[in-house]
């Protein structure tokens, strides 16, 4: 102690004030961490300094070991989307590969605009020892280390080369964490030297701070230049995109729907902002879309975005809607200039009331919302043929729908808050088409970046946001085989998922895909795989389940799934099920064009068939510059 300061080490001032930090929680108003611990694999460069600052303030800020720096930084990822970027988590990492596992993870939070605080170790800032185990030299370069790989997929990066840095780094760190329009990942590099460095800090940098979500109000210019072009409309079409569903807007949304006869559709990241009920709930827009929302979405005149990032399977390769203008309601700047239209740079909800008030009492031609709720309705029908009880033929594999339609209805009506989690595959296509959430969050998929091997990760984030909530991670083979280790830290912390494994053997889905463009059966499925003499591997999922802690069985068919999820339901423990699945086939209701660019050059002859097809679509993409409709 010095006066009014305190004698730490970098690492432990850093620790103190992020257990400082605070947030009014949205629903009791009590103040609760901001930070809900943090994610550790230590080695060197972290171990040290960082370790026994964590094990000091391992109560206010509790530390979880996890088993692949990627998956941990995963989990901590679905833990912000859980709680709505309202909660988050810091990660550490040792000075090596484990901080370049960290990459994919630090781009997944970026494209999807999720905050996590990630502290890699890194090398000696004196130079002294150098080179260090695991470091990389750069011959032209000696400030570089394998962390400035994080500097293109973080939002705010710094190395930390002298403790007092802090004082101005972790200000700045915390604010593009919980600013909606900034929030992304954060890197702070750790040289493992300063972190056991010691300094005088002000006691003042360790008091309790409360921090306050801002919701930018839009300018009036901006609301009145938005309903002039709406009060035009007779065919309009709201898209909800995450952003509705992180400013908390659900009602809102609903209100604008209702007064002014718009349909609604829904992204994959806004899935759930209006219930899948309500009758001018159109589905999913784009690719994955309904035959609803897509339908309306092709004649619409004005498109309403809000809150998305308007992603190519949003917007069918910027060919769904190309006649239409589109007015963009986004805190993000960025995300609202992508329509070429007007801009509405606002919180969700604020916005769409203030654009509800400015309209007062116009509404959407009375054919228009007729149609919308008819055809809403006639895609709920196609939905309950797809995911309702019936019986397949005898040698019939399920797809996803059937296999969906399964897990839904296990679900008990005094149990609707589900989350079911996924990322990457056919099964967030089946999943935006036919799962059905009424409750903001229920739906968990990371399609933004499309991570394989999110899912059990993601889920493991989500159960630790919403412990009492039933968390269902679905995944196909090819996701598990890439990372399934989180497996064994949800049995460790007593955190439990239901995991439903659809195996096709192999990446049905890139097959398909692949096939579609003219190619041949090629290294995706097991069967079309060079092999050694014995073939391919026949994987006991469920046996490998077990070795992790899980209890685990292999069902043979949807009746015998059905029987399992009840056994799932009813256990205390993280519960696998695996089922066999044909990857041929799909839900074909609903859909789009995607643009996957097909070789102008083939000796086959499909591929030329299917080279002419990609031609005659494109010619349907609204105009690159600045997508305005010409």
């Amino acid at each position: 102690m010095n006066g009014a300061n305190l004698r730490l080490t970098m690492a432990q001032a850093l620790v103190r004030h992020l257990a400082a930090q605070q947030v009014r929680d949205a629903d009791s108003g009590e103040l609760k961490p901001l930070f809900g611990g943090v994610f550790a694999i230590f080695g060197h460069g972290n171990v040290a300094a960082l370790g026994e600052a964590l094990y000091a303030e391992r109560d206010r800020l509790p530390t979880y070991r996890a088993h692949n720096e990627q998956a941990m930084a995963n989990a901590a990822i679905g833990y912000a989307k859980a709680h709505m970027r309202r909660h988050m988590m810091a990660v550490t990492t040792s000075i090596g590969p484990g901080a370049t596992n960290l990459v994919t993870s630090a781009a997944l939070a970026h494209v999807n605009r999720l905050p996590v605080l990630l502290l890699p170790g890194d090398i000696f800032a004196s130079r002294a020892p150098d080179p260090v185990l695991q470091q990389l030299e750069d011959f032209a370069d000696g400030t570089v280390s394998v962390n400035d790989c994080l500097r293109p997929v973080s939002r705010y990066f710094d190395r930390i080369v002298k403790p007092e840095q802090l004082l101005t780094a972790l200000p700045r760190a915390l604010h593009v964490l919980t600013d909606s329009a900034l929030c992304g990942p954060v890197t702070l590099a750790l040289p493992q030297d300063v972190q056991a460095e010691g300094w005088d800090w002000p006691q003042s940098f360790f008091a309790q701070h409360e921090h306050h979500f801002r919701r930018r109000a839009p300018g009036a210019d901006e609301i009145a230049a938005a309903a002039r072009v709406l009060r035009n409309a007779r065919r309009p079409v709201l898209i909800a995109g995450g952003g509705a569903l992180y400013a908390g807007a659900g009602a809102a949304l609903r209100s604008f729907a209702d007064a002014h006869d718009v349909p609604v559709a829904e992204t994959q990241g806004g899935k759930g902002a209006l219930t899948w009920q309500h009758p001018l709930q159109l589905g999913a827009a784009g690719v994955c879309g309904s035959s609803a929302a897509n339908g309306l979405l092709a004649d619409a005149d004005v498109v309403l975005a809000v809150g998305t990032r308007l992603q190519d399977f949003t917007t069918g390769s910027n060919a769904l809607y190309r006649g239409a203008q589109i007015v963009a309601l986004n805190v993000n700047g960025y995300d609202a200039r992508k329509g070429g239209g007007p801009e509405i740079l606002a919180d969700a909800g604020l916005g769409l009331q203030a654009l509800s008030a400015a309209l007062g009492d116009w509404r959407a031609d009375p054919v228009w919302c007729e149609r919308a709720e008819r055809e809403a309705g006639a895609w709920r029908k196609i939905v309950d043929a797809i995911t309702g009880r019936r019986e397949l033929p005898d040698g019939t594999l399920p797809y996803d729908g059937e296999v969906i339609g399964a897990v839904q209805r296990s679900c008990p009506d005094s149990a609707r808050d589900d989350v079911v989690v996924c990322a990457a595959g056919t099964l967030p296509a089946e999943l935006e088409k036919l799962w059905r959430t009424a409750t903001p969050g229920g739906y968990h998929v990371e399609y933004g970046y499309s991570c394989m091997g999110y899912e059990i990760a993601g889920g493991l984030g989500a159960k630790l946001a919403h412990p009492t909530r039933e968390v269902i991670v679905m995944l196909g083979d090819g996701s598990y085989l890439m990372l399934n280790s989180e497996i064994a830290t949800s049995v460790m912390l007593g955190l439990k998922l239901i995991i439903i494994l659809l195996d096709n053997r192999g990446f049905g889905c890139i097959d398909r895909l692949s096939q579609a463009c003219g190619g041949a059966p090629f290294n995706n499925m097991w069967d079309d795989c060079v092999h050694g003499p014995d073939g391919a591997p026949a994987i006991d999922f469920a046996a490998h389940a077990r070795a992790l802690g899980a209890e685990a069985e292999h069902v043979r068919s949807i009746a015998q799934l059905e029987a399992a999820l009840a056994r799932a339901r009813a256990a205390t423990h993280t519960y696998l099920i695996a089922i066999d699945t044909d990857h041929r086939r799909t839900t074909e209701a609903g859909g789009c064009w995607w643009e996957v660019a097909v070789p102008e050059v083939s000796e086959r002859a499909a591929v030329r068939q299917a080279r002419r097809d990609y031609e005659i679509a494109k010619l349907q993409q609204r105009p690159a510059a600045a997508g305005k409709v010409p």
